[in-house]
């Protein structure tokens, strides 16, 4: 295989070891993050062998149990980068089941808190979170291509190119994206 095929696996293989390293570090049997998580034990025991690749409402709920950001959680899969990381070197992760790409646009920095992240949903794809990963997160998400509602806290937007959205996240979310255009955006965590 080329270095572009084996990619994916990489990073899959790395969110696996670090998953379990969060789980290990933190005292949790598998039991213990199932019932913190709603994640079946069968599917996390599965996730941190790399045998599947994460969804992103498995990743999301995993987050939240662990009080992280999904960037967050790639930041930390990651190796030590150089302040500037070109676009062709960022972490690209994508649950092709849920039709969602996730760019990490910021360059990792374990001790800096806000974020950066490109995101893309295909036509008619919907994500849906359960809750935030920490209480309070602020985002400001800017709509690049495409139209894409969203619901925070169960307030329904609608995003047309350029628009920004500002909100912190306290319970569920959704994001829907356009039936016939799909959606691309940048979203700023802090």
């Amino acid at each position: 295989m080329d270095s572009g095929s084996d990619a994916p696996f990489n990073v899959d293989r790395r969110i696996a070891e670090r998953l379990r390293t969060l789980r290990q570090e933190r005292g949790w049997s598998l039991e213990d993050l199932a019932g913190r998580s709603a994640v079946s034990r069968a599917t996390l025991s599965r996730l941190e062998n790399a045998e599947v690749s994460a969804t992103a409402t498995v990743l999301g709920r995993l987050c939240q149990a662990y009080g992280i950001t999904l960037s967050r959680l790639m930041h930390l899969v990651e190796d030590d980068f150089p302040p500037l990381v070109p676009r062709a070197a960022q972490t690209v992760w994508e649950d092709a089941r849920s039709g969602f790409t996730r760019r990490i646009v910021s360059p990792p920095a374990r001790a800096l808190v806000g974020e950066a992240m490109e995101g893309a949903l295909r036509p008619g794809a919907r994500i849906i979170y359960d809750g935030p990963p920490r209480a309070g997160l602020e985002h400001h998400l800017v709509l690049l291509q495409g139209t894409l509602h969203i619901t925070v806290d169960g307030m329904a937007y609608t995003l047309h190119p350029g628009d920004c959205l500002r909100y912190q996240l306290r319970g569920p979310s959704r994001f829907d994206a356009d039936a016939s255009a799909g959606a691309r955006y940048l979203l700023f965590t802090v």
